[in-house]
This record gives structure tokens, C-alpha cells and sequence, in this order.
């Protein structure tokens, strides 16, 4: 597994970089993929930033907490793919919005900032949540992985 991470707006702990990986390899193992062979671009911006990005990719002109940029759409195809590492996409995760949510939700920043990380893997990974079917399969694959982290929901 390796994480490519943009650290101009935040700066991480060696500790979180280390839940970030330990997190994406749980997830593309649950999908039966090797973790040695996947790469994840992951960026942490302010609400602005994320704001401009979200109007510009999603047509939605507010702030969210995280992004997903998936490079692959049809995971059937992987099979054919030539060895070697396989890039996932884009994972755009604003610490502003991180720092709110776990103060709301009465949970640690590392669960927050782990929680939307392994949320934005799994849209990598093609999972969403438009219908409901496709929420509740997406949820429980979160919060399996969660789990399997120690960072479940208090």
C-alpha cells in the first residue's frame, strides 16, 4: 500500500499516515486486491479549498468533508491489468470539517479523520450510497473496517 499525500495545508502525524495505510490495505484486501499493489493520492485542504473543488467536479457549490476521485470505473477490468501498482484515485479530506464532526459527533479527531478516509477508499473502490441498498452494503463495509482498526463508533 502506498499513500501519496499533499501535506501543504496540514501536516500529519507519522502515526495517522501509519492508521491511513493499515485502513486503505484492510479495505482493497476486502475487495480481494493485493495492498502492495495499490497507490492512493490523498491531499488535506481547508473549507475554501474543498468548496472550489466541489463546485468544480461536483457541480455542488458547498463545503463537504471529504472527496473521492476515483481513476478506476469498472473493477471486472482489473483482472486483464499488467502487474504492478494500481492507482485508485484521489482522496481530498477537508481538517476543518474533520475537527467539527468529531467534536459533534463526541468522538477523537483520529477516529473522524480515519472514519472519512476509509468512507472515500471505499468510493475508490466503487462503493456508494445513492440508493439505499448500496448505503446500507457501504456502512457496513465502513464500519468493518472500523472495527477492525478499534476506532468503532462509542
Amino acid at each position: 500500500m502506498r499513500i501519496l499525500y499533499n501535506d501543504e495545508q496540514e501536516k500529519i502525524s507519522s502515526e495517522l499516515l501509519a492508521v491511513y495505510e493499515k485502513a486503505a490495505s484492510i479495505c482493497v484486501s476486502m475487495e480481494g486486491l493485493d495492498p502492495e499493489d495499490i497507490e492512493i493520492s490523498l491531499s488535506f485542504v481547508d473549507g475554501d479549498e474543498i468548496r472550489t473543488l466541489n463546485r468544480e467536479y461536483r457541480g455542488v457549490d458547498q463545503v463537504t468533508d471529504v472527496l473521492s476521485f476515483p481513476l478506476i470505473e469498472d473493477f471486472s477490468e482489473i483482472g486483464d491489468a499488467p502487474e504492478g501498482e494500481l492507482f485508485l484515485g484521489d482522496v481530498v479530506i477537508n481538517m476543518d470539517r474533520v475537527r467539527e464532526q468529531a467534536e459533534e459527533y463526541g468522538h477523537s479527531f483520529e477516529r473522524e479523520a480515519v472514519y472519512l478516509f476509509v468512507h472515500s477508499v471505499c468510493h475508490l473502490l466503487g462503493f456508494d450510497h445513492m440508493e439505499e441498498e448500496e448505503k446500507k452494503e457501504m456502512r457496513q463495509r465502513e464500519e468493518e473496517v472500523m472495527k477492525l482498526l478499534s476506532l468503532e463508533r462509542s
